[in-house]
Order: C-alpha cells, then structure tokens, then sequence
C-alpha cells in the first residue's frame, strides 16, 4: 500500500468537518423521523470517513526512533527523553572539542620537534601544519 499524504490526511479531515458541521444543521433544524434518518446517514458516513483518516495516518511517512516508541510506552515524558538526549549530545561535543584541541596542540608540538631533528624537512612540515590549521612558531 502506497504511502498517504498529507493532502490525502486533509481530504478526511474535511469531509469529517463537513460530516459535524452537517449533523449540527440537522439537530438545530430536527423535523422528526425524516431528520432522523438523515442523522443516521451522516452518523454512519462520519464513522467511515473516521476510519479512512486512521487507516490513512497509518500509512503517513513517520520516522520515530524505537528509543522514543518504547520510552512512551513506558509511560514516560518524551520531553524528559529529549532533554536527556540534548544533555548527551553536549556531552559528547564536549568531548571531541577536547580530543580536536588534544590532537591539534600534538600536531603543532610533533611539527615542532620534527622541524629541530631534522632540519632538512623544515619547510615541508611547517607547510603541513599551517594547512591544517596548526602553527609551529
């Protein structure tokens, strides 16, 4: 079964607004058993149009992690879920701006020492390091 829309979802959703807006007519202007058929239709073409909208909304294109799934299930706030994860995600970017900033002070200090020992790369290496973003002075 193909994918819906939310074109397809908004169909619905008019048809159930027109299905209400209809049933309210009919109930304000009541005129006995010929009213009451015609409720009975409107009631009985809301439903439907109610399970088309739910058959649809299954169909839409929803990419929710499994984590989020199950933690709602479990009776959880996803609000708390996402703020753990924000806290996480700080965590770990704090982490590799401290691994780059390790790795670039190492890159600088190897071109350094790698500049004294052998005097004949100097120039090489210190291109290097500059094209990385590194000084070696």
């Amino acid at each position: 079964m193909a994918a819906a829309t939310l074109e397809d979802v908004d169909v619905h959703l008019r048809s159930i607004i027109a299905n209400l807006y209809m049933l309210i007519a009919q109930a304000h202007d009541y005129h006995g058993p010929n009213t009451q058929h015609a409720m009975t239709v409107e009631i009985k073409q809301l439903i439907q149009n109610l399970v088309q909208l739910s058959q649809t909304a299954r169909r839409l294109p929803t990419r929710i992690p499994r984590d989020i799934i199950e933690y709602v299930e479990q009776t959880r706030n996803p609000d708390i879920y996402t703020r753990e994860f924000v806290e996480l995600v700080m965590k770990r970017n704090q982490q590799l701006k401290g691994q780059t900033e390790a790795f670039g002070s190492f890159r600088d200090i190897l071109g350094r020492e790698m500049m004294s020992a052998i005097p004949e790369i100097q120039s090489e290496v210190r291109q290097i390091v500059e094209v990385t973003g590194g000084r070696v002075d």
